[in-house]
């Protein structure tokens, strides 16, 4: 499910269920242990999804088991979106294709997301399927979003194409499919140069009100 590489001083993590990397225990236990070495072994981190898919959002069989399972496995989300945000290294999300709901929220959560060029769809889609959103999304939301797309994208689940991602702030960057790992190695490891314990310290200072808000609403 999940590929731990070091390419130098990045940690390249892939993850790859065989099907829409649903966001579900079994995955956040191996994001978890991933991003534990990565802080270990490496000065920046690339997260990588498989192809045609970033994340298509928590696992829907999950979710169908009723309110406490959802529950449990959305607040054990809310912890590692937290985690992704704070992150002491430079993040760099790989997005290779959809990246829907928590896969969304993913990208939201990493610095750099670059992202492949394609019919792929990225966004919020909780709205449509009738379902509110936690703290943690609200403060993702607002800290990564163009203020102007924010009702669009986050209240009328809107579903962009990676150029128009890349405008509302899903994304940073488009390349071809074949430029993906290249640019993100490449992204990487250049900010793996800067100093860890400055990078950290600035990352939580202007993220500082979103983090505690986000802090204040986990259990």
């Amino acid at each position: 499910m999940l590929t731990y590489q070091q390419e130098g001083k990045v940690a390249h993590i892939i993850i790859d269920d065989g099907k829409a990397n649903a966001v579900g225990h079994a995955f956040i236990d191996a994001l978890n242990e991933a991003l534990d070495r990565a802080e270990q072994e490496a000065a920046a981190t690339i997260i990588q999804g498989r192809e045609g898919k970033f994340s298509a959002g928590f696992d829907l069989d999950e979710i169908k088991k009723g309110t406490a399972n959802a529950n449990a496995l959305v607040g054990k989300g809310a912890h590692l979106m937290l985690r992704l945000f704070t992150h002491p290294q430079p993040l760099v999300a790989a997005c290779t294709g959809h990246a829907v709901a928590a896969g969304a929220f993913m990208l939201l959560a990493c610095d750099t997301r670059i992202g492949i060029d394609g019919n792929f769809k990225i966004g919020l889609n909780e709205t449509a399927i009738g379902m509110t959103l936690p703290e943690f999304g609200h403060q993702l939301a607002k800290s990564r979003l163009l203020p102007a797309a924010l009702t669009a994208s986050y209240i009328q689940s809107q579903l962009f194409s990676p150029d128009q991602a890349a405008m509302v702030g899903y994304l940073d960057q488009v390349v071809a499919a074949d430029e993906l790992q290249q640019t993100a190695l490449a992204t990487a490891t250049a900010l793996a140069e800067l100093p860890t314990a400055v990078y950290a310290a600035n990352k939580h200072d202007i993220r500082r009100d979103a983090i505690a808000a986000i802090r204040g609403s986990l259990t």
